[in-house]
């Protein structure tokens, strides 16, 4: 697995990696291994607005579904439309199964609190 430099992570289990003026948002290896097969995937509308820390997508497993948070705010751009039909691509590599690109309204700002890979892996362990 390829876990780009720069990417930031939530103790809520997204990650974010700043692009230009965008902002990738993923969910982390870590709670992929935990949901198990993914089955299904509900993202937001492009041009949705959210606040940091606000459900923003909800994604099913065989195990449980879970809420997904957004980690900085900001209004999204684009949504990962072949994880539509096929959410399985987030098991197979949750770093380039980005959900969603937003424009973020203050990036340093909200990252602030957010973890370091390397910090994120040792907390979760």
């Amino acid at each position: 697995m390829n876990i780009p430099d720069g990417i930031l992570c939530s103790k809520t289990h997204e990650w974010v990696l700043e692009e230009g003026n965008l902002v990738s948002v993923g969910l982390t290896d870590w709670a992929v291994e935990q949901l198990g097969d993914i089955v299904f995937v509900e993202l937001p509308e492009v041009n949705s607005k959210f606040s940091k820390d606000e459900v923003f997508a909800t994604i099913e497993s065989v195990k449980a579904a879970s809420e997904i948070y957004m980690p900085v705010a900001g209004e999204v751009v684009e949504v990962n439309e072949n994880l539509i039909n096929s959410p399985e691509l987030i098991n197979e590599d949750p770093f380039s199964s980005w959900l969603v690109k937003i424009k973020s309204e203050d990036f340093q700002q909200d990252s602030q609190g957010l973890l370091e890979y390397t910090d994120y892996r040792d907390e979760v362990q």
